[in-house]
């Protein structure tokens, strides 16, 4: 159905926007490569006939109008960020691919019943200020002032950067969606893992996005001078923090479907010579169901009381996201089903362990995502990559899915 040279060549322009010397490709929130991003998607969603607006809080919008303007909005898209050095596809393929169903659709002079929108959601990645989905974040209406107030590695806030572009931080809540304007919000991704490359398939319907804790925790204990303090009478807080980080692993490992990163590790004073005397560190905490998450948390807990103690060192724990689990509508996945079997493609359902804008968008109303095969399940890292016919065949499904939700009354 779609017009696939288009849509590759598409995906490969918007890459080329943040560069890097590495190879991969950073555009982070608030930047020039952001707005020449949006600048981009803004020109292909004009291509494509789509009236064309930016939000409040920065999320790029295309609306194909129904026959009946007043009727709930299927929504579809992703986020135009990506984390530093990383893929063109992550993100870019649900924008790209949306705009293409719609300008398909125009081509073909077919007519839908409810409007169908494409966001090019804001900061979804959370990479600058370690606070993700702004964007969608923004329009379920979860955006406080504290949000506002986070700052990056330079010491610049949020709402200094909107302000800086042109956006109000007091008018944020401009972007907020009702419950009763949206139909469904649709995500085209790709899966970022090797469930689908395992089984040799190239789509698949997601079943639910697991759910998704972030904490900074800060270990304090004394510094002290490296070759005046005996081993016995130091409160190192580093190697607390490292036993901290094995007992993470290990009691994320204990039931098969729980996740644990430590993603980020900083240690103080930070001299050669010197005992640490701060160590801080993140934890990214995930599984597709809460009573294990919520166990597994509270296993880890216990064990940083009992390191603690032990160790003669203090813990304080900040949580910088708790976002539940998130259940893809069973409508969504009827009708991707009946796609599936309009294209001859054998129906596969798996789980997200990666977080995505739907999360948020549950809120307000019911979600799907459709997964496309990754490469080797390699993702935010320059080498991500999914097939031209793969990348068609989640659009073509995309295609079928939208048109079967949106020509409904």
């Amino acid at each position: 159905m779609i017009n696939k040279e288009r849509l590759y060549n598409r995906l490969l322009e918007l890459g080329a926007i943040g560069k890097q010397e590495e190879g991969g490709i950073t555009r982070h929130s608030f930047t020039a490569e952001d707005r020449a991003a949006k600048e981009l998607v803004a020109s292909f969603m004009n291509e494509a006939g789509l009236t064309v607006r930016e939000d409040s809080v920065g999320n790029l919008i295309g609306r194909k109008e129904g026959r009946n303007p007043e009727a709930p909005v299927v929504l579809t898209g992703s986020h135009i960020d990506t984390v530093c050095n990383g893929g063109i596809f992550d993100g870019a393929l649900g924008i790209i691919g949306g705009i293409e169903v719609l300008q398909t659709l125009n081509e073909q002079a077919i007519d839908v019943e409810h409007p169908i929108e494409v966001y090019a959601f804001n900061d979804e990645e959370g990479c600058r200020f370690s606070f993700s989905m702004f964007g969608s974040r923004g329009v379920i209406g979860d955006l406080q002032q504290k949000d506002l107030e986070m700052k990056d590695k330079d010491g610049v806030s949020v709402a200094e950067v909107m302000k800086a572009q042109g956006f109000d931080p007091d008018k944020v809540s401009e972007a907020i969606r009702t419950k009763e304007s949206l139909k469904v919000f649709i995500e085209l991704h790709i899966e970022q893992g090797k469930v689908l490359e395992s089984n040799n398939l190239s789509v698949g319907i997601v079943s639910g996005i697991v759910n998704e804790l972030w904490l900074k925790c800060t270990v304090t204990g004394e510094a002290g001078h490296a070759g005046a303090t005996p081993m016995n009478l130091r409160n190192d807080a580093l190697v607390a923090a490292a036993e901290m980080v094995q007992m993470i692993e290990r009691e994320a490992k204990k039931n098969g479907t729980t996740v644990a990163t430590v993603g980020r590790l900083k240690v103080l004073p930070g001299g050669i010579n010197i005992i640490p005397g701060t160590v801080e560190f993140t934890l990214d905490l995930r599984d597709i169901s809460q009573d294990v998450s919520d166990q597994v948390e509270k296993e880890i807990f216990k064990e940083f009381g009992r390191i603690c103690e032990e160790r003669g060192v203090e813990l304080h724990t900040e949580i910088l996201q708790r976002i539940p689990p998130a259940p893809c509508s069973e409508e969504f996945q009827r009708a991707a089903q009946g796609a599936f079997h309009q294209m001859g493609l054998k129906p596969f359902t798996l789980p997200s362990g990666a977080g995505h804008d739907a999360m948020q968008m549950i809120n307000i109303c019911p979600i799907g995502m459709i997964f496309v095969r990754s490469k080797n399940g390699i993702s935010h890292n320059p080498a991500e990559w999914s097939s031209l016919e793969d990348c068609v065949d989640g659009v073509n499904v995309l295609y079928h899915n939208l048109l079967d939700l949106a020509v409904q009354v």
